[in-house]
């Protein structure tokens, strides 16, 4: 017990332990001393709080000394676990390949569990190969099924001439199934003819006057392969929207893992991107059962894009019984097929057609995912036009993933981080680091990284690699810093998975007013049609406003609300979910009876409701007039009297309904008070545990933040945490009317922890606050360089006494160079008069370790580029050394204008960030290595008991 004690001090802290100052004879805490509180201040290691990653086995072409191999060096980066893809495969390596879910393929997932237990790693592993679900198990009855419809003219008093048969011959092939046949006149009638259809295909109906058009409906086949099959997996996309189909998917893996799960924790799929799959054979009678109408006589409606009332409101209904019976029938039965071998789910929701909350909330651990980069007003932070994809990740897209987990009580919600984040070989730490952020921020705290791929060690450099970028291998010349970054996230993480979510609003989303579109069939929800489906909503705009002004929220979808209740006037939704203050209506058109009802029950109940505005009318088809006066008259039963300020409220059993088309104001009026701490641009995400409150916060604006900021909690005492280094003190803090003020420190691009407890802190150091500094101490003596790692060969020692780019050396060996190169210098320290000093690195290509005088202080990643080092140096003569890694970018453009082949793949091969063939010969080399200025700057400090708030 106390080796992994000390174990998570190692981990917490490693050897950075920047920002306390030198400790003085006067002073109780030995550095040792200090570096124990800190890692006692944080939460006990586990694997879960370490991030994990996609493990792309390309043509799942394995063996046990590889897997051995390479997990012993993920783990030693500080990597949690693996999630076991299996892709297309290398040329040239067929005869490694292994055949999905074979027998040997069973050993190594076995093997590769047990290595990663022993370890202390888990193993998750998509339930397919490539995505979406499919493979060589799904028969044409059972693949993505598309609605196929052809139209006949045909005259009063003749009979159709044509044959109803499918027109396509690569459909004929897959034997399409007629459904239905409908007949539409000219004069608005509307008959059903399918049963005049005989076995040949011919219509024996012959109407007596008007002009017809035969509507006839088939069953076909989106004729959807699996995209990125490996080896065993190559068939097929399922038919998600049907029981059968899913079961006899499901039927292969039963019969490869028998009633046992081989020790993988979570089986995952990755997100929707079944494309045209806007049917199911039993649709008809699904729709009827669920909808309460039949779909056939408006089989002219359901695929015309005419922008009529009618046809808006018969997708609407359409969408969501797609949506429904993709939860029956595709997340209930694999739930359940997992649950059954003790293991759990992992899925993506977003790109489905149906109501992602509902859909996120249907697994064990949501997974939202950032898809290109991010802009930051962090100075210094790169961010190429031409490595930047065309939608940027927003953190209201990623909140419906960790809303869908808060508010059913889930522990973990994961993300897909990182993907196409920049251009293959470009990204650094510095560009992760405000992208990883703005995920936790959002909710998450199980990060995945997209992605690590395996490589055996006999394939020469840069190993395999998967085509669409984040490339974080050991082959990556930043590798030998990546546990840096890893620590980092894993100290985050160890505390955005304590206790559960802080948030006080529940905002309700108006799906009707998504689905109630008339373009299209299906609706797939995706990351990339936000500009369609969400930013143009007041639900987007109303939660925006409400999360940069400082209020805590979650999104509520019309089946949580049913199962909510009230407690002591807060509204519950989980055992484990956040007590909820109030809920929120944005304005919508459309909602329907039976959450109106539901909203105004929670009110009776004790609840406060926010209502921006009432809606305007149901959404859907059937009995329309009946149901618009149901809403109607539940609206009219709402008696509002005038609270001022533009809020009107009704009082109703132990709650209340506040409309007032300013939200916010109407928050204020019930005493919900936001947290401040936003005006100063920080940003934050809050957690509740059992001895008080945690805050995360980030500072991604251009402006260093020194200043005292008000937490909506009494607390005891506020523990800063530094989650760059690991290290923790008592921070200057006071409490009065129910609010703590807290002094912080942050510059761009810093984040910090705050741990406001009831209770006190014993024995924690004082935070030591940097208060006036001195003139900067220019480290400008010559420098050796020595370049230790890397290649395609490493350039000669050189001498300098001006920091310049590996580019600017006039070496060709440099300037193609990837790896890392070690700078020492000595530098004259006067006599130790200041209380603390702070190395500033400077600019850096692209990240550092730093040494003093033979101590390493630790890893630099990201901006800013500094750190506390007073307990380092000493009077007279110190000596600094930086190890610099830079990116791969320069060796592949060497590679690539030498035309060396070092990618043959099958399938996609190897693309850029716009999807075409990837060429770096191209590309200007990238700077590498220190470029400085470095400077140490003395500094006093002033301890939490001397800034004069406690």
């Amino acid at each position: 017990m106390h080796q992994n004690k000390l174990l998570a001090a190692l981990v917490l802290c490693g050897t950075l332990l920047t920002n306390c100052r030198q400790p003085q004879a006067s002073e109780t805490a030995s550095a040792a001393g200090t570096a124990a509180q800190a890692a006692a201040a944080w939460p006990d290691i586990k694997k879960e709080h370490r991030p994990w990653t996609r493990w792309w086995w390309m043509g799942s072409a394995v063996d046990e000394q590889n897997i051995e191999r390479l997990l012993e060096e993920y783990a030693a980066a500080g990597l949690g676990g693996v999630e076991i893809a299996p892709i297309y495969g290398a040329m040239g390596h067929e005869s490694r390949y292994i055949d999905f879910l074979s027998p040997a393929w069973m050993h190594m997932l076995d093997f590769t569990v047990n290595k990663a237990d022993s370890l202390g790693m888990g193993v998750d592993m998509t339930q397919g190969t490539g995505w979406p679900f499919g493979g060589p198990q799904v028969k044409p009855e059972h693949a993505a099924t598309k609605l196929i419809v052809q139209t006949y003219p045909l005259k009063g008093g003749q009979t159709l001439k044509e044959t109803l048969e499918v027109q396509d011959p690569k459909q004929r092939e897959l034997n399409p199934k007629l459904q239905a046949v409908m007949a539409y006149s000219l004069a608005g009638e509307v008959v059903n003819v399918t049963d005049k259809v005989g076995p040949d295909g011919k219509l024996s109906w012959k109407p007596e006057a008007s002009n017809w058009t035969i509507y006839a409906a088939f069953s076909g086949k989106t004729r959807q392969m699996v995209k990125r099959a490996a080896p065993g997996g190559v068939g097929y996309t399922l038919n998600h929207l049907s029981e059968d189909a899913v079961e006899t998917y499901l039927e292969r893996f039963s019969s490869a893992f028998g009633e046992q799960n081989y020790g993988v924790r979570a089986f995952y799929n990755d997100s929707y991107e079944v494309y045209d799959a806007d049917w199911s054979p039993d649709f008809f009678e699904a729709f009827r059962e669920r909808r309460g109408y039949d779909l056939r006589p408006y089989l002219r409606e359901l695929v015309s894009e005419a922008h009529s009332d009618t046809v808006a409101r018969l997708k609407s209904d359409y969408r969501e019984t797609m949506g429904e019976l993709l939860l029956d029938h595709f997340y209930e039965p694999w739930n359940a097929w997992a649950h059954q071998r003790n293991s759990i789910t992992k899925n993506q929701a977003h790109g489905s057609p149906g109501n992602l909350l509902d859909l996120y909330a249907a697994v064990d651990i949501p997974e939202c995912e950032t898809f290109g980069s991010s802009y930051f007003p962090i100075p210094g932070l790169r961010r190429d036009s031409a490595d930047v994809r065309n939608v940027d990740p927003d953190p209201i897209m990623l909140k419906f993933a960790s809303s869908a987990a808060h508010v059913t009580g889930k522990k973990l919600v994961s993300s897909e981080t990182f993907t196409w984040l920049g251009e293959h070989f470009k990204t650094a730490y510095s560009q992760m680091k405000p992208e990883v952020e703005q995920v936790f921020l959002s909710g998450v705290n199980h990060v995945f990284y997209h992605g690590v791929t395996y490589s055996p060690e006999d394939v020469a450099w840069p190993g395999w690699l998967f085509y669409a970028s984040l490339n974080l291998t050991p082959a990556n010349s930043l590798w030998p810093q990546f546990s840096g970054f890893n620590n980092y996230i894993t100290r985050v993480q160890s505390v955005l998975q304590a206790g559960s979510a802080d948030n006080e609003l529940l905002v309700y989303w108006p799906i009707y007013d998504v689905w109630s579109k008339p373009e299209g069939m299906e609706m797939l929800i995706k990351v990339h049609d936000i500009d369609e489906w969400l930013h143009p909503t007041q639900f987007y705009k109303q939660s925006k406003q409400l999360m940069e002004a400082g209020y805590s929220l979650d999104f509520v979808s019309d089946k949580m609300l049913q199962q909510a209740s009230v407690q002591e006037g807060n509204i519950m939704t989980a055992a484990a979910a956040p007590a909820y203050r109030v809920l929120v209506i944005p304005q919508s058109e459309h909602m329907s009876v039976e959450t109106l009802e539901r909203v105004i029950q929670l009110a009776k109940e004790g609840a406060t409701v926010v209502v921006e505005a009432l809606p305007d009318d149901v959404p859907g088809l059937h009995n329309l007039e009946e149901r618009r006066q149901e809403l109607n008259q539940l609206k009219a039963s709402l008696a509002f009297t005038d609270a001022g300020n533009g809020i009107r409220q009704m009082k109703t059993g132990n709650g209340e309904i506040l409309l007032a088309g300013d939200v916010q104001q109407a928050l204020a009026y019930k005493g919900i008070q936001r947290e401040a701490l936003t005006d100063t641009g920080l940003k934050f995400t809050r957690r509740q545990v059992n001895d008080g409150k945690y805050y995360y916060l980030v500072n991604h604006t251009p402006k260093t933040v020194d200043t005292t900021i008000p937490l909506n909690v009494t607390a005891q005492a506020v523990v800063l945490m530094d989650p760059q280094s690991g290290n923790a003190g008592l921070a200057a803090s006071t409490t009065e009317n129910n609010r703590t003020v807290v002094r912080v420190q942050m510059k761009p691009g810093e984040a910090l922890i705050l741990h406001a407890t009831s209770g006190q802190a014993p024995g924690m150091v004082a935070w030591q606050y940097l208060e006036k500094a001195g003139a900067p101490i220019a480290v400008n003596g010559d420098w050796a360089l020595r370049f230790t790692q890397g290649g395609p060969a490493l350039p000669a020692d050189q001498k300098m006494s001006q920091l310049k780019s590996w580019t600017e050396l006039g070496d060709k060996k440099a300037e193609a160079f990837s790896g890392t190169g070690e700078y020492t210098t000595t530098f004259e320290m006067p006599a130790k008069s200041a209380e603390e000093y702070v190395l500033d690195l400077g600019k850096v290509n692209e990240s550092a370790r730093v040494w003093i005088n033979g101590q390493e202080v630790g890893i630099l990643n990201s901006i800013p580029f500094e750190t506390r080092v007073g307990q380092y140096l000493k009077p007279g003569k110190n000596t600094l050394k930086v190890e610099v890694a830079n990116l791969m970018a320069n060796r592949i453009r060497d590679m690539d204008q030498k035309k060396m082949e070092w990618r043959k793949y099958h399938e996609i091969n190897f693309v850029n960030i716009d999807y075409k063939p990837f060429d770096a010969s191209v590309w200007k080399p990238m700077p590498s290595g220190l470029l400085g200025p470095v400077t140490i700057t003395p500094y006093t400090t002033a301890a939490a008991k001397e800034v004069g708030l406690r």
